[in-house]
Parts: C-alpha cells; structure tokens; sequence
C-alpha cells in the first residue's frame, strides 16, 4: 500500500520500506512514539485552537485541555479583557499561593495537567485561551493534517524508531537526520508565514 495520508498506509509502507513481514504488531509502536516527538518538537499556524476554560472560586487550578501542548495567549473575558502573564511555578507559590488572597487573575503558570491562576479567583471567570494542540492520534482519527500534507515527517520518524528496534544504529542516525531537517524546513516554513509583514510575537510559555 502506498503512503497514502492515512494511518494503514502508513503502518504498510514502514513495512514496506524496512523490507520486514514479521514487525505488525510492532509497527504500531512505533507510530505512537513517532507521534510524541512530533508532538514536542512542532509548533504550527494549522495546530493553534481557541476556547475557554472556567475558573472555580475555590481553587488556582483548571484542567488543560486533553490535546493542550503549549499556550499562545492567555486571558480573562469582560471589559475590559486582561491579559494574563506567564510566570514560573516558584513565583506563583510565593506570591499568589493557593490560600492567599481573591481576586482577579492576572498571572498563570502549568502544574502537571493543570494551569494554575494568580490569585485565586474570587469569581467564575472566563478565560479565553489559545493554545498549540497535539496532532489528533492517527490510532483514533485514521488520518490528520500532517500525515495527509507531510507523511514523510511520519515515515522518517517511524522509520528512526524501526531502526532502534532492529537495533540498526547507522539506520537510526539517517533516518533521524532526515526526520530533524524535514521538522526544520516545515518549522521554518511555517515560521516564515506567520511573521511575514508583522512584528514578532514572544510566546508566553
């Protein structure tokens, strides 16, 4: 099967390319590992979601959305809308700690699944949200817009994961090389789009 934009054909053509009959309850493996680095190491315009999330008045903490991989941006609705301001977890126990006092938030930083809000809020807030979320897995979806644009991304990486496995050191290290400058060239690519004619934007995390 050809590398086709779909999770089957990915999983025949990694068969294929490593030239192995024997590795299908593997191959899945090797995907979800594959996913997890692109998970970590891309930042696209396509993977950016807004919505909102729900303060309680009884703690810092709301739940990060289950696809959360960084924020772009970060605050509270009403009028007028304030901006929250990304701080470590150390700043955020020292000056705003879960018992100190209510109000507003204006500050949030990540604790595990969680982010936590400064201070505590003293109201049901909205907080809009935009955040970088993970690529859906192809295990669940079949197909997603980086195998169906990119599927080399994919296969390099599946491909380097294979070559771990088969404990084929050399094999690892080019497909490794492939995977890390085709990573770049998207990256830059997509880079290059989001700040051309505009003025730089510092991400908040």
């Amino acid at each position: 099967m050809a590398l086709d934009g779909t999770y089957s054909g990915l999983l025949a053509s990694v068969a294929s390319w490593m030239n192995r009959t024997d590795l299908s309850a593997t191959i899945p493996d090797f995907v979800s590992i594959a996913e997890s680095r692109i998970a970590r190491e891309l930042r696209l315009r396509t993977q950016l979601v807004t919505t909102t999330l729900t303060t309680s008045t009884t703690t810092r903490a709301v739940a990060l959305p289950t696809d959360w991989l960084e924020f772009e941006n970060v605050s509270i609705a009403g009028t007028p809308e304030t901006a929250c301001q990304y701080v470590n977890i150390e700043h955020m126990d020292v000056k705003y700690p879960e018992a100190g006092y209510a109000g507003r938030p204006f500050v949030y930083t990540i604790e595990g699944a969680n982010i936590l809000l400064g201070p505590t809020p003293d109201s049901a807030y909205t907080v809009n949200v935009m955040y970088y979320a993970r690529f859906p897995s192809l295990v669940s979806v079949g197909a997603n817009w980086l195998l169906t644009n990119h599927p080399n991304i994919y296969l390099y990486a599946c491909m380097r994961e294979g070559a771990f496995f088969t404990k084929d050191a050399a094999g690892a290290a080019q497909w490794d090389g492939l995977f890390k400058q085709e990573v770049k060239t998207l990256q830059d690519q997509d880079d290059e789009a989001t700040h051309s004619g505009s003025a730089l934007r510092v991400k908040t995390i």
